[in-house]
């Protein structure tokens, strides 16, 4: 069999590449390259999918972030909870807009944010928490919450790799002050290109929001803040809209290869990552951790399967944060992964074939 790489996105593109194709014929008759029609389309749609009244599109899920620190009011002087076991695009947000990130331990089996750690991090300083919705499964939205209404703190929901994820039954992006998602090609839901989006139900962030990615204007040549040139692509918005009908179907996919993974790894070496009942992911990415990282790596590649890391570097460990003075034993939990995190194969065209290679050679590590 030949190699099982960690993603492909061939075969996804290879399937829709005459809607795809279409797609953009339209966006090319119509010169809508920069917004127009069909990124407010796709936006149109995808406040549909979510549950939300508005959904902004923007260039990218960092300048996602970005955007709704700056809407929300947070800038310097501020601090914003975060975990330091996510992808550093997170603690981005709270820089790009002159806030401090303050990074919280994960939890041992989720490996999502530790909700009982967070509280010990709130001080006089702080303004909004963002919680994960990390490697594509539903963080405890409710306590997070509930310590965001404690303590009179913005929320906002990292969703960027959770396009579709549901917790207790609702599709995530509805639960905070705003929601960020990334739209990066290999995302659940990815453009072909570069996009990012923020849901929220409030008029007043959206009217907001709108104008920072547009330069601080509403009105042509009149700039009432100062902005940014954050606006989504339209053929990346066409390329959403085709995607966006497919999405639960491929979710559904990942979802059933992810019940193979669990049930079929035995292996005692392994270990799987903890799913709460109320959790329903959406498996952007499958990991898993064992001791001896290196050799389970190179078992995999001998046959010819081909694993990832995400992420092998904490965020607090980060040389861009070396300035904030965290050291390694801070956050233990999330140390131990980063040493020791491996993500399987995981995309809905894995065929079962694929799959039941994957759990066998790992099985016989």
């Amino acid at each position: 069999m030949k190699n099982i790489p960690c993603l492909d996105l061939k075969g996804q593109h290879e399937q829709i590449k005459a809607e795809i194709f279409d797609a953009f014929q339209k966006v090319y008759e119509k010169t809508a390259f920069s917004g127009g029609p069909f990124v407010q389309q796709f936006e149109t749609e995808f406040a549909e999918y979510v549950g939300v009244k508005h959904s902004i599109g923007v260039s990218n899920g960092t300048t996602a972030l970005h955007l709704a620190m700056l809407s929300l009011g947070i800038g310097p002087g501020d601090e914003v909870i975060i975990p330091g076991n996510t992808f550093i695009a997170t603690a981005w947000g709270p820089s790009h807009a002159g806030a401090t990130p303050v990074f919280v331990d994960c939890d041992p089996d989720t490996w999502q944010i530790d909700i009982n750690k967070i509280e010990d991090k709130i001080g006089p300083k702080t303004k909004a928490i963002i919680g994960v919705h990390l490697y594509g499964q539903p963080f405890d939205v409710d306590r997070v919450k509930a310590i965001c209404e404690k303590y009179k703190l913005v929320f906002v929901e990292d969703a960027a790799q959770a396009q579709g994820a549901r917790y207790k039954n609702s599709v995530v992006g509805k639960f905070g002050d705003m929601a960020c998602f990334s739209f990066y090609p290999g995302k659940n839901l990815g453009a072909c290109g570069e996009a990012g989006g923020i849901t929220t139900n409030s008029d007043e962030y959206t009217h907001h929001l709108h104008s920072l990615r547009n330069h601080g204007s509403h009105h042509r040549y009149h700039h009432d803040e100062i902005g940014y040139n954050y606006r989504m692509g339209g053929l990346e918005g066409a390329s959403l809209s085709v995607k966006l009908k497919y999405l639960d179907t491929w979710n559904n996919r990942r979802r059933e290869i992810a019940v193979l993974y669990n049930k079929g790894i035995t292996n005692p070496k392994i270990k799987l990552q903890k799913q709460e009942d109320w959790s329903d992911g959406v498996h952007h990415i499958f990991v898993v951790t064992v001791d001896d990282r290196d050799g389970l790596v190179k078992h995999l590649a001998d046959n010819n399967i081909t694993a990832a890391f995400h992420y092998p570097v904490p965020c607090h460990l980060q040389k861009a944060y070396s300035h904030l003075g965290y050291k390694k034993g801070d956050l233990p939990n999330s140390e131990y992964l980063a040493d020791h995190c491996v993500s399987l194969p995981m995309y809905p065209e894995l065929s079962d074939e694929q799959i039941s290679l994957v759990i066998k050679t790992v099985n016989e590590f």
